[in-house]
C-alpha cells in the first residue's frame, strides 16, 4: 500500500526550492500532481513532468476522477507521494474520496476576491475554511496548517479559523 507522505495546496504545483526541500523533508519517492487542467494540456503536463524531475523523484499527473480510482484500486501501489493540488476543494475531494493523509500544508493560495489572508501567500475563503474544518473533524486529519516553505512561520487550522 502506498501513503501519502505529505498532502499540499499550492496553486503553484512544483516549483523551486519549495519542492527540493520539502520532497528531501517528507521522504517521498514520487510526487503526485491532481489537476485536471494540467493532466489535460499536453503542454503544461510536460512542464510539470520536466521541473518534477528535478527533483529526483518520479512524477505522476492525475485528473481527480483518476487519482480517486488508483487509490481505490491499489492505494497509489506501493509509492510514498507528495500529492498536490492547486486548490483546496480538489484535496476535499480526494480526502472525501478515502485517500489517506497525515497532513495538509497549504503553502500558496493568492489573494482573490472575498479571501482572507492567512499568510500573505495564503488565501482563503470562508468556503475552504469549512471544508478545512471538516477534513479536520469528520475526516480525521489533525495536521492541517498553513506554511509557505519549511522554514517559514506555521500557522496551524485553529488558529487560521479564528480569522472567519
Amino acid at each position: 500500500m502506498g501513503e501519502v507522505c505529505l498532502a499540499r495546496v499550492d496553486e503553484r504545483l512544483i516549483h523551486g526550492q519549495v519542492m527540493t526541500n520539502l520532497s528531501k523533508k517528507s521522504g517521498a519517492n514520487s510526487i503526485f500532481i491532481v489537476d485536471d487542467m494540467v493532466a489535460n494540456d499536453a503542454f503544461m503536463k510536460n512542464i510539470f513532468l520536466s521541473a518534477g524531475s528535478r527533483t529526483g523523484l518520479k512524477v505522476q499527473i492525475y485528473t481527480l476522477a483518476d487519482a480517486v480510482k488508483y487509490w481505490e484500486e491499489s492505494q497509489f501501489e506501493n509509492y510514498k507521494c507528495i500529492l498536490l493540488t492547486k486548490t483546496i476543494d480538489a484535496m476535499y475531494q480526494l480526502a472525501k474520496a478515502g485517500v489517506k493523509m497525515k497532513e495538509v500544508n497549504l503553502g500558496g493560495i493568492a489573494k482573490k476576491p472575498n479571501t482572507v489572508a492567512v499568510l500573505s501567500a495564503v488565501c482563503i475563503k470562508a468556503e475552504d475554511a469549512k471544508q478545512l474544518q471538516e477534513m479536520h473533524d469528520e475526516l480525521g486529519i489533525q495536521d492541517i496548517y498553513f506554511q509557505t516553505i519549511p522554514s517559514a512561520k506555521r500557522i496551524e487550522l485553529a488558529d487560521a479559523l479564528k480569522k472567519f
